[in-house]
C-alpha cells in the first residue's frame, strides 16, 4: 500500500511539474513547446502565445531572413498572429502594418514586440480582416502567411493552394496584387510548387519567382516564395 502511495505521489509530481504547467493547454502542443527557443529566442522573457500561435508562428531564424529581404521597405504583415514576423520586420523595415482579425492575438503581438524592444513608432497594429481592408492599403511588400489549416497540413502528400484559409491561395494572391506585385508567401514544405509557378506566369506582367527552402536545425520546416516585378 505504501509503495502505491509513493508511486501516486511521484505521478502527481510529474503531472503538476512547472514544465507541464508552462506549456500546458494541450498535450499536442508539447513538441512545439520543446521548440520554443526556435520560435522566440527570448521566450523566457515574457512571450505570450495562444494555442494556434504555437503551431503557426514563423520560427525566428526564418523570420529574420524574410525580413532582411524587405530592408528599408514598407511591409504589411497580413496575418500577423502573435507577431513573430512583425518583430523582425520592425527591426529592419521603414514601417510595418500588422493585421490580424483576432484582437487577442494582436494584444499578444504587442506584448511580444515589447519583449524584443520594438519601437512602437515602427508598427501599426490593426484588428481587422486583411481581405476587407485590402482596398485601403498601400505598401512596398506584402507578407502572406495565412492559416495552413492546423497541424495536419503535413499529412497530405501535396499541399494545394485551395487548402489555405480563410480564402484559397489564388484569391489571396489576386487581392495582394491589387496592392503591390512584391509578395512574399510563407507556405508548408509540401506545397505544390507548380501552383506557385502558375501564380507567377499568369500574372500580368509575369512576375519573377524565387523559392526558398526554410530550414531550422537542419530540417526543412517550410517554403518561402518571393514574387516580384523586380528583386525584393
Amino acid at each position: 500500500m505504501m509503495a502505491r502511495k509513493r508511486k501516486r505521489r511521484r505521478l502527481e509530481k510529474v503531472i503538476n511539474s512547472p514544465r507541464e504547467k508552462e506549456h500546458g493547454t494541450s498535450p499536442k502542443l508539447t513538441k512545439y513547446w520543446l521548440q520554443r527557443y526556435d520560435l522566440f529566442s527570448r521566450y523566457d522573457e515574457g512571450i505570450k502565445m495562444d494555442e494556434e500561435g504555437w503551431y503557426s508562428v514563423t520560427p525566428e531564424e526564418i523570420a529574420v531572413k524574410q525580413a532582411e529581404r524587405c530592408r528599408g521597405k514598407v511591409v504589411i504583415d497580413c496575418f500577423s498572429g502573435v507577431g513573430g514576423n512583425t518583430i523582425q520586420f520592425a527591426k529592419v523595415c521603414s514601417s510595418v502594418i500588422a493585421i490580424d482579425i483576432d484582437p487577442v492575438k494582436v494584444e499578444m503581438a504587442i506584448n511580444n514586440a515589447m519583449v524584443y524592444g520594438v519601437d512602437d513608432d515602427r508598427v501599426d497594429y490593426v484588428v481587422g480582416d486583411f481581405i476587407h481592408l485590402a482596398p485601403s492599403l498601400k505598401a512596398d511588400v506584402l507578407f502572406l502567411s495565412p492559416p495552413w489549416g492546423g497541424p495536419m497540413y503535413n499529412k497530405v502528400e501535396s499541399y494545394t493552394l485551395d487548402m489555405l484559409q480563410p480564402k484559397d491561395g489564388y484569391s489571396l494572391f489576386q487581392i495582394a496584387q491589387s496592392i503591390t506585385p512584391n509578395i512574399i508567401m510563407f507556405l508548408p514544405r509540401n506545397v505544390d510548387l507548380a501552383q506557385l509557378e502558375e501564380l507567377a506566369w499568369l500574372s500580368s506582367p509575369p512576375l519573377t519567382l524565387e523559392i526558398e527552402e526554410n530550414c531550422v536545425g537542419g530540417k526543412i520546416k517550410a517554403i518561402t516564395a518571393y514574387f516580384s516585378c523586380s528583386e525584393v
